[in-house]
């Protein structure tokens, strides 16, 4: 089952591969600087949030970055 860790696991490897800030890969995704901190913290994420930030990393993700193994990256379809 996927969780809010495997979510954290992809933030940090994206923010590890650009090094950049947390708080700026958290308004990259979410447009709110302190919802990773929160996320970390405890908090929670509807499922429509959750699958949408996945989305969001899967089409921005650096091209010389590796995805993390241990989570499954979601399909995102090219615009042509």
């Amino acid at each position: 089952m996927i969780n809010i860790q495997h979510l954290l696991t992809v933030a940090d490897a994206y923010r590890e591969a650009l090094c950049i800030e947390d708080k700026t890969v958290s308004s990259r995704v979410f447009d709110d600087s302190k919802k990773l901190t929160a996320l970390r913290s405890g908090s929670d994420l509807t499922v429509s949030r959750f699958n949408d930030a996945l989305r969001w990393f899967s089409s921005n993700w650096p091209d010389d970055a590796v995805w993390p193994e241990e989570v499954s990256r979601p399909f995102v379809e090219q615009a042509a």
